[in-house]
Order: structure tokens, then sequence, then C-alpha cells
């Protein structure tokens, strides 16, 4: 079992990392090179901790039925924050409209990561084999590397994204 709770705790860690990057994003309230820079750093980290996490976990969840479903919401989710992560960037870093862009996305983002380690890891946990966990990390580690360098902060107003 120990095998299993690796993948959770290696995801887990990310999230922390993801958390301290929304709270030090959150608590510069100029415009300055930092906040910009932290909100690079945070970008870049969250879309290639989701492109790595669809790629390990979420592939290999669904294929396991009575999972598809859950998996197919938090893979949908992936995408409504990158959506907000380019509305965020598109916006002009300084104002009320970057603070309320980065409220939402910061709400959404905790919301989802939070969902995840309350309800669908230990969900999934129950339902995967220590030979699923181990090519899963494997996977994220590796996948987690190539994704995050490659990510790009991409501004794109959230209007023009819906349509």
């Amino acid at each position: 079992m120990d095998r299993i709770a690796d993948i959770f705790d290696r995801l887990r860690q990310d999230h922390a990392v993801h958390r301290s990057l929304i709270e030090r994003i959150a608590a510069i309230s100029d415009d300055t090179e930092e906040r910009r820079s932290l909100f690079e750093d945070f970008t870049r980290e969250a879309k290639g901790h989701a492109a790595a996490e669809e790629q390990a976990l979420y592939s290999t969840v669904m294929r396991k039925p009575d999972l598809t479903s859950d998996a197919r919401h938090s893979v949908a989710e992936h995408k409504d924050i990158e959506d907000l992560l380019n509305d965020v960037a598109a916006t002009e870093t300084g104002g009320e409209e970057w603070t309320e862009a980065f409220g939402e996305l910061s709400h959404t983002y905790l919301h989802h990561i939070q969902e995840e380690e309350d309800e669908m890891f230990p969900h999934f946990e129950a339902h995967l084999s220590e030979d699923d966990a181990v090519w899963m990390k494997q996977v994220f580690d590796r996948r987690k590397v190539a994704e995050k360098s490659k990510a790009e902060v991409t501004p794109e107003k959230l209007e023009e994204a819906k349509q």
C-alpha cells in the first residue's frame, strides 16, 4: 500500500508548492516584477502539473469504469483552470480587474486541489494496484519536468477563450 500512497504524496507536494505561490502572489498588492514573476512561476507549475497528472494519474484512472466520471470531472476542471490562468495573464497586473481575476483563479484552483486531495485521491487509491502506482509515479515525475519546461504563459481573455 505504501507504493500507492507515493503517487498521491507526490501530487500533494506539488499542491503545497502551488498553495504557497498563490499565498505569496496574493500578499503583493502592487504591480511589481516580483508579482509578475511569481505568477509566471505559478502558471508554469500549474500547467506542467496538470499535464503530467493527466498523463499519469487520469489516463490510468479513466481505464477503470467506476472512476471514469470522476477523472473526466477533474480533467475538465484542469481546462477551466488553464482558461483562468490565461485570463489573468491577459489582464493588466495593476488594478482591481487583475485582483478580481486572480481571486477567481485562486478560489477555483484551491477548490480543485482540495477536492482532489479529500475526495478523488482516497477514492482512486482504493481502486489502483501497486503496479498502477509505480507506473503513475514514474510517468508523473518524468512528464512533470518536460511539461513544466514547455509550459507557457499564454494571455487570452476568458471571454475570448469561451468563443
